[in-house]
């Protein structure tokens, strides 16, 4: 199993602000299955995070828990500095929220329901929500139970962007969207994130999508947050070496800063960190084999990583 080793802390002077989010020890079972084993995460200001994880790993029980739409059966949360003990209060406010699917008050027209939800938010910029009504072809007249899916899931981000939150929380919200939709969407969130001290958690496949955003990356894997690193990092730091030879192997070779390895008939696919080009092609002359390096996609490490 593939597993990162640690960075170094950055120096006092180029710290990060204090946290948006603070989780410590956060366990969630369901029927005796435990899918969230003592999570340690801390989510930084300011940042657009990525949070991946195979299907079943428990990122949509994670973002509802951190929310207060789910209990915990263990651990603390901290938002925006505070104990997270039940939901409510002022902090919420400062919260947007896009679940998977959008099945609520199919009786009740869109744009009266965007009306009724705006009463609960200290804040809402109605001049967003009527332009993105306008630009996405939603009807205010329209009643949510006669919407497509993809008109329902624009509605809901409609109504999460509209309060302008400091923390944005996105379960899969672009998975029933055509791609121009879906370049719109990223577009609004882009623009939001211009604005000073907004953070969003994005739980998404959909990999160019946190490229395009610049995300720190969350691997959520054996229900414990692996790590939390900027996209920029893991691409610099990782690479993706291919040797091949006629006698192939029985196994892959020994050098330090494999993360993961497997063979596939003549040739040996090695996933690293922090490994020279020049050791690398130190180890194919002594193998007596081809090299070939590769600079990973964000969606190879998915693959290899999750």
């Amino acid at each position: 199993m593939a597993t990162l080793l640690p960075f170094p802390a950055p120096p006092a002077s180029t710290a990060r602000p204090a946290p948006v989010l603070r989780v410590q020890g956060l366990r969630k079972a369901f029927e005796r299955r435990e899918v969230l084993c003592g999570v340690d995460w801390e989510v930084p200001t300011g940042r657009v995070i990525g949070l991946l994880g195979r299907n079943g790993a428990g990122k949509t029980t994670l973002l509802r828990c951190l929310l207060g739409l789910a209990p915990v059966d263990g651990g603390t949360i901290e938002l925006f500095g505070e104990p997270m003990a039940e939901p409510g209060g002022e902090r919420l406010h400062r919260v947007g929220f896009v679940p998977q699917s959008f099945e609520l008050f199919p009786w009740m027209k869109a744009g009266a329901y965007l009306d009724f939800t705006a009463a609960f938010y200290a804040r809402w910029n109605h001049a967003l929500a009527g332009r993105l009504l306008r630009e996405w072809q939603l009807d205010p007249t329209q009643k949510i139970g006669r919407l497509s899916q993809g008109q329902r899931q624009k509605l809901a981000i409609v109504r999460a962007i509209a309060p302008e939150p400091d923390l944005l929380v996105l379960d899969e919200p672009v998975a029933s969207l055509d791609p121009q939709a879906r370049r719109a969407f990223m577009g609004e969130l882009l623009a939001l994130m211009d604005a000073p001290g907004k953070t969003v958690i994005f739980s998404t496949h959909i990999t160019a999508d946190l490229e395009r955003a610049d995300a720190d990356i969350a691997l959520l894997r054996d229900g414990r947050i692996q790590f939390t690193r900027p996209l920029a990092e893991l691409k610099s730091r990782l690479s993706r070496a291919i040797l091949s030879r006629p006698a192939g192997w029985t196994a892959p070779p020994a050098i330090a800063g494999v993360l993961k390895s497997r063979v596939a008939g003549a040739s040996v696919h090695l996933l690293l960190e922090d490994v020279p080009a020049e050791r690398l092609h130190q180890l194919a002359k002594d193998e007596d084999a081809s090299l070939r390096i590769d600079m990973p996609t964000l969606e190879d490490l998915f693959v290899e990583l999750a």
